[in-house]
This record gives structure tokens, sequence and C-alpha cells, in this order.
């Protein structure tokens, strides 16, 4: 079929290479075009594992423009998977989804299109596009005839494992007022959904992996899925963190506690990490939103609200802990493992770390940061930041009177923290993510705390 996907950041861009991958004629619209010129060389503009190997794999499928024309002209599918960030106020600038839906609305020229809302976005965001799309559509007074239905399609992808759960996914969620719009996004969704595409090597099929759950629904119901979603992970690892505070008090391990829990059936283990909690794109956006709509309707969220309240407390905790440990933060120097808010990703957008180092600069310490992935990304993101990169993981702990473990990169826990111990000049850790091996640190002669476990 033959598909655009207006946006190309970590949803479109996924989107867009997996369905042609899958088979499908994907065109990929964006309007920086320094972005298109580097995706036509097949380069990502993120880091997302196996994604450029994807991309090379789908290329005959796939292509990539600035011009809407040429992307929307005869698109059968159009998914818009822009950014929605948050507003001051809570709710998501739309200004993106507008400039999107009015632009389907001058281009489309297909018999039937279906346009699909990947973007995460208010609840009846499906009727205010569909709006925009018509009045875009007679305002050009050509001889044109092309009928359209807006549909929801929210996207349940984690950075740093996208493609996997975009080909072997938990389920698909669509939602629509009109059935033509469901079978055909069935069509698209096929192959997927019926595991009939041969696996890349790169990204094996998982042991029993046989099919996809393919859920309908109305167009209201499909968009507060995802919000729902977000918002009850969210809770779960707050719940958690919150456990592991008490955990502290009372001498328990939470990680004990949480695997305790987490092997009731009805619980699960997933989400139940303690740390220093949840950032990224979504997990703050998405709850913001939800408060936001519930004030809307004139409805409280307060276990939404709880969820944000102990997030912003465990980053806090983190100074205060700190704080307790040296008494005085000015002159003092304080390396940073990890700088983008989870492994395997680059992004930066909400990262711990970014909230840990400027309150630490506020405080007149010295900062040096290290993550072996998203180093370039934050000079340039973060400019403003009085924050030192160091070379390697290793630079860190040069001087250092406390490593602050934030991003829980695998290769972090296989340090020589023996060596690194003798660069400290103050041998102490405090682990944002229950990563750190007691018995080495003990060995290493390094004090380490870890959030939920009392200190060695």
């Amino acid at each position: 079929m033959k598909t655009a996907i207006i946006g190309t950041g970590y949803v479109g861009l996924t989107t867009g290479v997996a369905l042609a991958f899958l088979g499908h004629e994907v065109t990929c619209l964006d309007v920086d075009a320094h972005k298109v010129e580097e995706l036509k060389k097949g380069k990502s503009p993120i880091y997302e594992p196996h994604l450029d190997d994807l991309m090379k794999a789908a290329s005959q499928n796939l292509r990539f423009t600035v011009d809407p024309v040429e992307a929307l002209k005869n698109a059968e599918v159009i998914f818009i998977a822009v950014g929605t960030p948050s507003l001051p106020d809570g709710n998501p600038n739309l200004s993106y989804l507008k400039s999107a839906a009015q632009s389907i609305g001058h281009y489309i020229s297909s018999p039937f299109v279906v346009i699909v809302n990947k973007s995460t976005v208010p609840i009846g965001s499906g009727n205010w596009v569909e709006s925009l799309v018509r009045d875009a559509y007679r305002a050009q007074n050509v001889d044109k005839k092309s009928e359209f239905v807006v549909a929801s399609n929210p996207e349940f992808l984690r950075e740093g494992s996208a493609l996997s759960d975009m080909l072997y996914a938990d389920r698909v969620v669509v939602g629509s007022d009109e059935t033509r719009a469901l079978d055909v996004l069935r069509k698209l969704y096929q192959p997927l959904l019926e595991q009939t595409f041969e696996a890349p090597s790169f990204l094996p099929r998982p042991e029993g992996f046989r099919a996809v759950h393919f859920l309908t629904s109305d167009l209201q119901s499909a968009e507060l899925i995802k919000y729902a979603a977000n918002a009850f992970l969210a809770l779960k690892i707050s719940f958690i963190n919150e456990i592991a505070e008490l955990s502290e008090k009372v001498g328990a391990d939470i990680h004990h506690v949480a695997r305790g829990i987490g092997l009731d059936s009805r619980i699960g283990n997933r989400f139940l990490q303690a740390g220093i909690g949840w950032g990224g794109s979504c997990f703050g956006k998405d709850t913001a939103a939800l408060i936001s709509t519930g004030k809307e309707y004139g409805l409280s969220m307060p276990i939404t609200q709880a969820a944000r309240d102990v997030n912003a407390r465990q980053r806090a905790r983190m100074i205060e802990i700190l704080m307790n440990e040296l008494k005085i933060l000015k002159g003092r120097k304080i390396g940073i493992l990890g700088l983008a808010f989870k492994p395997f990703t680059d992004d930066l957008r909400d990262a711990p770390a970014y909230e840990l180092a400027s309150k630490l600069v506020e405080r007149g310490a010295k900062v040096v940061g290290y993550d072996p992935v998203a180093m370039t990304r934050a000079k340039r993101e973060w400019s403003d930041l009085e924050l030192e990169y160091a070379e390697n993981a290793h630079s860190v702990f040069s001087e250092a009177d406390a490593v602050l473990l934030v991003t829980e990169w695998p290769e972090f826990k296989m340090l020589p923290y023996s060596e690194c111990a003798k660069l400290m000049k103050n041998k102490f850790i405090l682990d944002g993510r229950g990563q750190m091996d007691k018995e080495a640190m003990k060995n290493a002669g390094i004090k380490l705390i870890t959030l939920g476990k009392s200190s060695t």
C-alpha cells in the first residue's frame, strides 16, 4: 500500500522503516531538509539499535522528502507522527499536528484515504483533525474527489527496543468510527499481525511468537488507551519508588520486595525497578496531559498526580543523599554516569541527568558527565548547562568527590572499580538505578548507597 509518514522523529521513522520492510511503499515527509538528506544517505538522525540495518533492508520501498506533494498526493494511508510537546499548563502543543492536518487537506488525491493519528494526542483530536483536513481540502477549489477518514493508531514503542516492539508487538490498537478505515489498517498491518514476513537476522522473531492481537475500538477509546497505558506504567514505577524509600527506613531490600510482589501474576515484574524514576518524552508529557484533560471535565486525577509527585521526589532525593554524605557541595567534583534518559538511546528529553547536573551546578559543584551514545547530542542540546564531558567512563572518577549512576548502561557494571577507586578523591558512589554490585564496591573500598537499600 502507498503510505506516507509525516514526521521522522522516533515514532515516525521507526514506523515508516518497519512498514517499508513489511513490503509497503513508504514515503517519509519532514520539514528539516538536512535531516532528509542524511536519511536519503541511509544515516539515521537518532540512535536506535538496528535502525540503520532495517533502513538498509527496506531501502527499495522507502523514500524521504521535504515535498508534501511527493509524499501525500497518491497516498492511501497517511500517518501523522509529529511532536506534541507539553505547554506550560500541561496541555500538548498541537501546532505541528494542525500544520500536518492542513497539509494533508491540501495535497491528498487518492479516492479513499485513511489519515492516522500516530502522535499521542488529546482525546477528541481525531474529530479536530478531520475538520482541519476537510476545511483545507474544500479550500482548494479544484476538481478532485477524495474521501478520507481519520483513525487513531497509538504507538507503544520503547526507545532502545522500538523495532522489536513494532515487529513483534503485544497488540495493535486501531480506533475509528468507520469500518472501512479499520479494514484498510488491518490490511496494512496484516504481515505483522499474522507474522508472515521473514524476520531479519539482526531482529529474530521471539521463540513461539506467532501472531499479534488486533484491537479495534471507537476513536476516543483508542486515544485514551495510550494515555491510560502510559499513566499506569508511570504509576508502577512511582509506586515501587515510594516503597523503596520505606525499605531504606525499615532496613529492607527493595529488590527483594519488588521480586516478591512481581512474581504475583496479577502484578507482574515489569516496571518495578526502583531508582531515580522515569524520564523521556512520554510519561511526563502524557500524565500531564491526562491531568489537564480531567480538569477540562471537572475531574481531579489524584493517582496520576501522585505518580508525578513521587517521580519528582526521586530526583530531589539524589541531591539530598549527596548533601548528607558530602555536607558541602560547593567546590566538589561530581561525576555522572549516563546522560540519556534510559540505556540504548540517545534521547535526552526529560533526562534525570540534566536536572541533577543543573541542581549541582546551582550549588557550586563541578559536574563531569559521560554517556556511551548521547555525548554529541548532549553537547548540542545542553549548551546552556555548565557540564564538562569526560572522554570515557574512567575519566568521570578522576578526582571525584562522588559519582552518580544515572543511566543503567550495561558497560557501567563492567568497569574495573578497584582501578576507578584509586582515581577518586572521595570513594563514594550513589547508585540511582540499582545496578552496582555491593561486594565489588566493598572490595574496591568504595562506599555505595543504592536507592531502596541501606548503605554499605
